[in-house]
């Protein structure tokens, strides 16, 4: 017999509207056949090039930004790594690298993510990107992009997967709609180490996890470093695990190196 109390007192909420769309994604990455990579990136110099520069002039640079750059400049020229299939199993090869993440923009005192996309970010420096993150986030809710993500979320589950089926078959649409590289900075609404896993919907997606200050070997001597968490999903059927190897390789070289920042500095 139970007992009478507080004990099973509970509250019933409104499934919130938000995550609905994120259910459609997990849904859709179901079928993805995923392959992935765990990195530790050193990101002691460029972090203590943005310090210095915030402490000089008070301008904060946006890290996810350089992230992002570094990222654009590291497919080069390899176009398997954002290529799409077609209706026909044909793959669609792009020159443009566009990068889609998540912007906090305020709504009535709240912060809302919404999605944007660094289109070319390949042919674009870090500034460039810096600037137009920033000017993301001062987005009004009332912009036509951000009400039409509000209505798809308003629509019945069966309308929304019908049309997440449609894009995703398309790729042009989704080249519009979803950009053709996804980069999510999760490890920036938190603090410490630790890698995100992510649902992957893109042929290649980055997930930034968190930073872990450590012991670290710098010009033969051990030293407290900064350590960047990043999960690389690449689909393995576009993709092979050699040229998903060399990226991996390439994007750690250019962020260990603060390459990217060379111009602001």
């Amino acid at each position: 017999m139970f007992s009478s109390g507080d004990t099973y007192k509970r509250e019933i909420v409104p499934f919130p509207k938000g995550r609905r769309l994120i259910t459609d994604i997990g849904w859709m990455a179901h079928n993805k056949h995923t392959i992935r990579g765990l990195l530790e990136i050193d990101v002691t110099w460029p972090r203590q090039v943005l310090r210095k520069h915030r402490e000089k002039t008070r301008e904060r640079l946006s890290f996810t930004a350089y992230l992002t750059a570094c990222a654009g400049q590291a497919m080069g020229n390899n176009k398997y790594l954002h290529a799409y299939r077609d209706l026909l199993g044909r793959l669609v090869l792009y020159d443009d690298v566009d990068i889609a993440t998540l912007i906090e923009v305020e709504n009535e005192g709240k912060k809302i993510p919404v999605g944007h996309i660094i289109r070319a970010a390949n042919k674009k420096s870090f500034r460039e990107i810096h600037t137009e993150i920033r000017t993301a986030q001062t987005k009004s809710m009332d912009d036509q992009d951000v009400q039409r993500l509000y209505t798809l979320r308003r629509l019945p589950r069966f309308i929304r997967r019908l049309l997440f089926l449609f894009v995703g078959r398309s790729p042009h649409l989704m080249k519009k709609y979803s950009g053709t590289v996804s980069l999510t900075a999760v490890g920036m609404f938190g603090g410490g180490g630790g890698w995100g896993i992510g649902l992957p919907s893109h042929t290649l997606g980055i997930t930034i996890g968190g930073i872990a200050r450590k012991p670290g070997i710098h010009e033969d001597q051990i030293v407290p470093r900064e350590y960047l968490n990043v999960t690389l999903d690449f689909d393995h059927d576009i993709v092979d695990g050699a040229p998903a190897a060399r990226f991996a390789q390439q994007f750690s070289d250019l962020v260990e190196s603060g390459d990217a920042l060379n111009e602001k500095s």
